[in-house]
């Protein structure tokens, strides 16, 4: 018990001298203990031989020997501390982690492991490695399992060169054995070179996310505009629509002042009418009333007299109403000039609306040219690729796949796809024309169909006048004006193509609901040339320039 309660307190196996656990204690006369250097060298350098605790004298030094029961509690002691410093150090060794390979019971978790004795070691079994001069030339790593794969299979010698000609790893017996002539370096110097090439990779991976980082932005951006062109859309609309209400509302309360009006002037008409018939039917009642009074009269030279002295046998003077009607007001195109009216209005708000679709849409302008590898044969294209007409005969140029034959057409150079696109296209003083985009894979030998089931997406204009939209069926298009300049926009995403007429600022047609999945490519041909009416080219206009 008084063991235990010794062993419990560290104070007690401290030297007073040298402040630190006993090494060899020994116990003076007067009962106090010391290392025994300690107490040795404390005598040696004092004048007198005294206890450094109490500060007894002795005539003599004492002859100390070592207190066994003493040195064999602080060995006690140092073993105690010393477990309690291992296990609150050094942790015991995890799923996933390495553990130590000379632990026995309880794994200790590894600090390092070593190449040359292939083994892994605690902080504890480690230390050789530090202190012991012949394993401090041993190559310590941080801990890795299965050590024994860096052991050559087939010599039982480490792995401590690599094969640039195998591009692996091999022992010094190799070379000598089964890589005679090929070339070798140690495992430092390729570890050398693969960790700049990993530098180089990492770089690389690095400029790939920041790439991919820059999207991320660009993405977020294109949302952004989106939603303020959403919410521009939606206060146009909210603009145009509360318009046409209000003309909606204005038109119809002018229509129905103008029937009520005319109801009006026709039911004043009647009131004059029956007023003065009213008048006429009173003067014949008083007439009437003076004829029966007269006719009732016995006086025979009254009577007599006064018949011949006035006009009573005859009626009062009278309009001849036979002819005079009130005939039910007409309200005949009323209705059809208010709604014509609402027309002009509603034509004028669409009209403002293509124009600021048009600026919006020639923001996607590109920069298109004509393939001369697709033109048909007989197609001559202008030097700059902007212009292209029928010719009498065909061009020297090579029968290659993607040449049109014998349809006369060719298609952009540029394709497009996943992205919005704008061109425009000049097409006055020509009778005939297509234009369009058509898709990668179509047809291009023999007679083709321009509708989008064959991948053409196209207007066309024939006779002079004749405009239609190649859809399935085929459009008839009544257009206010012949087209000068023809706008072509296609926003791929949403499989929508659109055709308009820039002088005009007017939609001519769309295509809605395609579905594109390859390439898209403008598409165009001037039409035939039979005399001078067709001879005018198509010519690729700078967007936003007359």
């Amino acid at each position: 018990m008084a063991a235990a309660n010794y062993l419990s307190s560290e104070d007690q196996f401290l030297c007073s001298i040298c402040l630190d656990v006993f090494t060899d204690p020994v116990t003076t006369p007067c009962g106090h203990n010391f290392c025994k250097n300690c107490i040795t060298e404390h005598w040696n350098t004092s004048d007198r031989c005294q206890c450094p605790m109490c500060k007894e004298g002795f005539n003599t030094r004492p002859d100390l020997r070592v207190n066994t029961l003493l040195s064999e509690m602080v060995a006690q002691f140092r073993q105690s501390a010393q477990q309690k410093t291992s296990s609150s150090e050094q942790q015991e060794s995890k799923p996933g982690e390495v553990p130590c390979d000379v632990c026995t019971g309880t794994k200790l978790k590894a600090l390092k492991s070593c190449l040359v004795c292939l083994a892994s070691y605690c902080e504890t079994h480690l230390e050789p490695h530090l202190t012991a001069s012949r394993l401090k030339r041993h190559q310590l790593i941080d801990p890795v399992e299965n050590l024994e794969d860096r052991m050559c299979t087939k010599h039982d010698k480490p792995l401590e060169l690599f094969c640039k000609t195998d591009q692996t790893c091999v022992c010094m017996l190799c070379p000598v054995l089964d890589h005679k002539t090929h070339e070798f370096v140690p495992l430092k110097e390729e570890y050398e070179g693969k960790k700049v090439e990993l530098k180089k990779t990492e770089a690389e991976i690095q400029q790939m996310i920041q790439k991919r980082r820059l999207k991320i932005q660009e993405i977020k951006h294109s949302v952004d505009l989106s939603e303020e062109d959403a919410d521009r859309e939606k206060a146009e609309g909210v603009q145009v629509f509360t318009a046409l209400k209000e003309s909606v509302e204005r038109g119809q309360a002018n229509l129905i002042d103008t029937i009520k009006e005319k109801q009006k002037r026709n039911e004043k008409q009647a009131e004059a009418f029956i007023k003065e018939l009213e008048q006429e039917i009173s003067e014949l009642m008083k007439r009437s009333t003076e004829v029966v009074q007269l006719s009732l009269s016995e006086d025979h030279l009254h009577l007599l007299q006064s018949v011949q002295s006035s006009n009573i046998h005859h009626p009062p003077p009278t309009k001849d109403w036979t002819k005079v009607s009130v005939p039910p007001a007409s309200y005949e195109g009323t209705v059809r000039r208010a709604v014509a009216q609402l027309e002009e209005t509603l034509s004028k708000e669409i009209k403002k609306l293509v124009e600021a679709e048009l600026k919006r849409i020639q923001k996607f302008a590109v920069d298109v040219t004509l393939d001369p590898d697709t033109a048909n044969l007989k197609l001559i294209l202008s030097a700059d690729g902007k212009q292209v007409h029928t010719g009498k005969v065909q061009q020297l140029r090579p029968n290659n796949p993607e040449r049109f034959s014998p349809t006369l057409c060719v298609l952009g150079t540029q394709s497009f796809s996943s992205e919005n696109f704008y061109y425009e296209v000049q097409v006055k003083i020509k009778s005939g024309w297509d234009l369009g985009v058509a898709r990668e894979s179509i047809n291009r030998k023999g007679q083709i169909s321009l509708s989008p089931q064959d991948g053409y997406w196209t207007i066309c204009l024939r006779n002079g006048n004749e405009y239609e939209a190649l859809d399935d069926p085929s459009v008839s298009l009544s257009l206010k004006s012949q087209p000068q300049k023809v706008g072509v926009f296609v926003v791929y995403e949403e499989g929508l193509v659109s055709f308009y007429d820039v002088d005009a600022a007017a939609l001519i047609y769309s295509f809605t609901g395609c579905s594109f999945k390859e390439n898209l490519f403008p598409y165009f041909s001037p039409g035939p040339n039979p005399g001078v009416k067709n001879s005018a080219p198509l010519i690729i206009s700078p967007v936003g320039v007359n």
